[in-house]
C-alpha cells in the first residue's frame, strides 16, 4: 500500500532566506537522491498550525521506515534542523487529496 510521510514544522525566526536558500538548494536534491520525490508542500498563512507542511511518497511503509532510518535522511534532516522548529513526521497511507 502506498504511504506518505507528512512533516511539518515551522521555520525559525529570521531565518526564512537561509530557510529557503537551504530547501531549495539540499533540502529537495537531497530527497531527490534518496529516491523521493516531495509530492506536496503547502504553507499556512493563517492560524494556529504548522508553518510548512511536505509530503513525501513511498511504495510502502517499509520504504518509508528504510529512508527515515537511513544515514543519508539523518544528515539531511539535521540541517534542515538548522533552520525550523517544531519538526514533526508520521507515515500514514497516501490518499488522493490534502492530508494532515
Amino acid at each position: 500500500m502506498t504511504v506518505k510521510v507528512l512533516m511539518t514544522w515551522d521555520i525559525a525566526g529570521e531565518r526564512d532566506q537561509d530557510y529557503f536558500e537551504f530547501v531549495i538548494g539540499e533540502f529537495i536534491p537531497g530527497v531527490q537522491r534518496l529516491g523521493r520525490q516531495p509530492s506536496e508542500a503547502w504553507a499556512t498563512i493563517y492560524g494556529s498550525y504548522p508553518q510548512i507542511q511536505v509530503g513525501l511518497l513511498a511504495t510502502d511503509a517499509a520504504q518509508a521506515r528504510r529512508i527515515l532510518d537511513s544515514d543519508d535522511w539523518n544528515v539531511l534532516q539535521e540541517r534542515l534542523f538548522n533552520y525550523v522548529k517544531n519538526f514533526s513526521y508520521k507515515v500514514v497511507p497516501a490518499r488522493g487529496r490534502f492530508q494532515f
